[in-house]
């Protein structure tokens, strides 16, 4: 599992320190290749295909050794990281190394996300929308709330710890739409979604260190 996990974890970018992807908890974060959708806000864009010669996950794994105990938590974040195999195998290594595991996830792929629920201590589920059209208009693709519907149900039905993120897109969502999006989150039992501001697209993850 080791081996395939480096040799086959796309990684895109690398931050060694950050205080916000994970709340209360000084992590670093992976930002893994590859997502289906074309959300157009997306921060990282650059992330949606695959591409070769990127950050080794060798590279990565031996800058996490060298942050035991600085460290509390690796998050895996994207693109869209249930998008890659290779997933599982990367967070059993960052967990041998002591760290907890976060995971920023839009639900896309429910079956790989049961995979590695048991390996997550904390999972960020970007809901971008009411479960209905306004999903499929966002993310550019038919269907894409239907499989979201199901992660999240999932997510609520273990027990890691959570929180539900949306982007105030105004080009989608108005005031019913945010309406509706907590009703229904309220009937499937999950918190209250937090809100976040819609900011022109980022630059690439950069490594400051």
């Amino acid at each position: 599992m080791s081996a395939t996990a480096r040799a086959t974890l796309a990684v895109g970018g690398f931050v060694p320190f950050t205080t916000v992807d994970y709340p209360g908890k000084l992590s670093a974060v992976v930002f893994c290749q590859g997502c289906p959708w074309r959300c157009g806000y997306c921060h990282n864009a650059h992330l949606q295909a695959f591409t070769t010669g990127v950050w080794p996950w060798a590279a990565i794994l031996s800058r996490l050794v060298e942050r035991q105990g600085f460290l509390d938590a690796i998050v895996f974040s994207g693109g869209e990281p249930t998008a890659q195999a290779a997933l599982p195998g990367a967070m059993a290594e960052v967990k041998e190394l002591g760290f907890l595991v976060g995971l920023h996830t839009a639900g896309m792929y429910p079956g790989r996300l049961a995979a590695v629920l048991p390996l997550v201590d904390w999972v960020g589920f970007d809901v971008k929308a009411p479960f209905d059209g306004k999903y499929d208009a966002l993310t550019q693709r038919d269907g894409a709330w239907l499989p979201v519907r199901e992660s999240l149900r999932l997510l609520l039905s273990s027990k890691v710890d959570y929180q539900i993120r949306t982007t105030l897109a105004r080009t989608h969502l108005d005031g019913s739409a945010c309406s509706e999006l907590q009703r229904q989150l309220h009937a499937l039992g999950a918190k209250p979604t937090q809100w976040q501001t819609c900011r022109p697209p980022a630059t690439a993850p950069q490594n400051p260190a």
